[in-house]
């Protein structure tokens, strides 16, 4: 597997770790560590798949080789959409994936991996890093004996593909789709048939209609996977996932083990790939758009009548899982109450969007 990513810059983040620690740290400070890793997503997939074979790369040199992350393509150790079972259960020691996959077992799980019209991704990373995100994160998962860092941040997805125009709310009943965590839940609550599916089997899906449509991810990746030949409407913005976020989880028993400098080398290298997964997709959009156009894929923006009725049946459905789950409860209000407190310094800090 290969990766685009520069050592340079990044690597000295990891390094940071090392320098942060007493003069007197060595190399037997840090554990040996040979753990296999498998992924929820190809690590062909841009920003979104080859974020963790950069971070295992760069620990082990920066670990003189002591740190070795082994990953592995989707389905090859566990499958993609059951990383999280794997590690909570310990038959892997740790695992990468988009973090909602689990949202049937841990639903607060969706609100780190994606909440619809919620936070962009550098603010979720304000929010994990100064908000009590990553306090929360760690409160959440310590009953599944699951111990998750934030190790990957991407812009916002597309809202998805779909075989014929949308219009109005009500061309999205009985509509067969693709949709994952919090942003399924809300299309059931439109009238949508929803389903969830790996990647790697939706091209074939939506080429024999057994879906209208699906979301995945952003223009690289779904360029990457081809929807642009079989679906040629191409719905943004991404209401549903303003950011996706992935992460490292680590098997808690696993995780006790550690010394404290190879757990801070982990981390902070986890730090790093936040930084360089959000810069690698921010970069690369703009060309992607580009090609879709050319191939006769007609880009549509939702507009505010859609939207308008995504946002209520998003409401609905936070309300809804609120009062049945404590915890989702709490991240939410705390996602809320950060967005919130933060809402004036972006509308008078920012340009707008609209200015030209």
């Amino acid at each position: 597997m290969t990766t685009h990513f520069k050592c340079g810059a990044a690597a000295a983040f990891a390094a940071l770790a090392v320098a942060a620690m007493p003069a007197t740290a060595s190399a037997q400070d840090i554990d040996t560590v040979r753990w296999g890793i498998p992924m929820a997503f190809g690590s062909n997939l841009t920003a979104l798949g080859d974020t963790m074979p950069w971070v295992s790369k760069q620990l082990a040199e920066n670990s003189g080789g002591k740190i070795n992350l082994k990953v592995f393509e989707p389905g090859k150790l566990v499958p993609a959409l059951a990383v999280f079972d794997s590690v909570s259960q310990g038959k892997v020691e740790a695992g990468y994936s988009f973090m909602g996959y689990e949202i049937g077992k841990v639903p607060a799980s969706a609100l780190f991996g994606a909440t619809p019209f919620g936070m962009e991704s550098p603010m979720f990373a304000a929010w994990m890093y100064y908000g009590g995100g990553k306090e929360l994160l760690e409160e959440v998962y310590a009953p599944h004996k699951v111990h998750p860092i934030f190790c990957g941040t991407i812009s916002p997805e597309a809202a998805g593909w779909f075989r014929k125009e949308i219009s109005k709310p009500e061309d999205l009943k009985g509509l067969k789709i693709r949709a994952a965590g919090l942003g399924g839940k809300i299309y059931q609550k439109l009238g949508a048939s929803v389903t969830l599916l790996p990647g790697g089997e939706l091209f074939q899906a939506l080429e024999k209609g057994v879906l209208d449509a699906t979301e995945f991810s952003l223009p690289t990746v779904d360029e990457q996977l081809g929807f642009y030949k079989v679906a040629k409407f191409y719905y943004l913005p991404g209401w549903h996932q303003p950011s996706t976020n992935q992460f490292l989880y680590v098997n808690l028993d696993q995780w006790s083990k550690l010394k404290p400098l190879t757990k801070a080398l982990i981390e902070t290298t986890c730090t790093a790939a936040v930084t360089m997964s959000i810069a690698k997709a921010e970069a690369l959009q703009g060309d992607v758009l580009a090609k879709f156009e050319k191939e006769g894929v007609k880009a549509v923006k939702f507009d505010n009548a859609m939207l308008g009725a995504m946002k209520k049946a998003a409401d609905e459905v936070m309300a809804e899982e609120s009062a049945k789950d404590a915890p989702f409860k709490k991240v939410y209000e705390s996602q809320k109450a950060f967005q919130t407190k933060n809402q004036k310094w972006h509308e008078f800090g920012y340009l707008p969007r609209d200015f030209k």
